[in-house]
């Protein structure tokens, strides 16, 4: 049992159905039957879902789940987009006030819909996020750690589900010391092929990641909220020679087999390949990260399962 969120023991996924043809931006979502195909794949070997934001997508998830009465149980996280500029983000950070001013308000309004959904469904969600990689020096939806505090704050004065923020452990170590006393439990990414470790370093690198946390905050609990592996790459950011779906099959093996170990929730990222992300280029690495092709295919971790997957 985990002590602060109140839940048993089960292997985590994070989720996100978009297809072929559908994006977040395009507004073209999943439908009732694509997520339903997709929580059937699922419910057999996770029991933990993470989704990032309150749209019409997690609408149907949610949905999906209770009329087909699934023992899925879910992580919902609202989008927070930039609220101030970040010069240093390498991909654009860069926004005029009235796009800065318009995001406020649609913040303002996932925060509203995190507090509606998870009210409707609180026998489904047991946690709720405030945000997704807004604090990291190189995002390019940087809000300051004070209104995502606002945030933590508004979204526990209406819900009774614990809170959290999930981040890149980095910002965890020395900036967010703040939001730590507010949330119920920090929630860190530990990415380590994005930090140029191989395969015999990667594992040794996610369990220095998490303890640079846990160790520095021991009466606060933390979950990993996203720890994968990419099967390609273009090169950008990521050798191509150090993803493969063999690579993949190794890390997330061991990753999942040491958080059961030591009792940690840790979200795998991710379910499954996602076209719509990063450039155009097909072999972007952000479009490779599932562990079933887009066409719901499953890799190699899930064609030789894991130990009770």
């Amino acid at each position: 049992m985990h002590k602060t969120l109140n839940i048993k023991p089960g292997k985590a996924i994070c989720y996100s159905g978009f297809r072929e043809g559908q994006s977040p931006g395009s507004g073209i979502y999943p439908t009732y039957e694509e997520v339903k195909e997709d929580l059937f794949i699922l419910y057999k070997h996770w029991k933990y879902l993470r989704l990032y934001n309150c749209d019409k997508h997690s609408e149907t998830v949610l949905e999906v789940i209770r009329k087909e009465e699934l023992d899925l149980k879910v992580m919902l996280g609202a989008y927070i987009g930039a609220e101030m500029n970040n010069f240093g983000c390498p991909w654009g950070g860069s926004f005029s006030e009235d796009e800065l001013n318009s995001n406020k308000e649609r913040n303002l309004n996932q925060i509203k819909k995190l507090i509606e959904l998870a009210n409707q469904y609180p026998d489904i969600v047991f946690s709720l996020s405030a945000g997704n990689e807004a604090t990291v020096h190189w995002t390019d939806h940087y809000v300051p750690e004070n209104k995502v505090i606002d945030y933590v704050r508004m979204i526990k004065k209406e819900t009774k589900q614990a809170v959290t923020f999930c981040e890149n452990y980095v910002p965890w170590q020395d900036q967010l010391k703040d939001l730590v006393n507010e949330v119920d439990f920090i929630s860190i990414h530990t990415y380590p092929v994005w930090e140029y470790k191989n395969i015999h370093e990667a594992m040794d690198y996610t369990k220095q990641n998490y303890f640079s946390i846990a160790d520095k905050y021991p009466n606060k609990p933390v979950v990993i909220t996203e720890a994968g592996w990419a099967t390609n790459s273009n090169g950008r950011g990521i050798c191509p020679s150090n993803v493969s779906e063999e690579l993949q099959k190794i890390y997330c093996n061991d990753l999942i087999k040491w958080s059961e170990e030591q009792a940690i929730l840790t979200f795998v990222f991710e379910a499954f390949d996602e076209p719509w992300k990063g450039s155009q280029e097909p072999l972007e690495p952000e479009k490779h990260w599932g562990l079933y092709t887009v066409d719901r295919k499953p890799k190699k971790i899930m064609q030789e399962a894991i130990p009770d997957l």
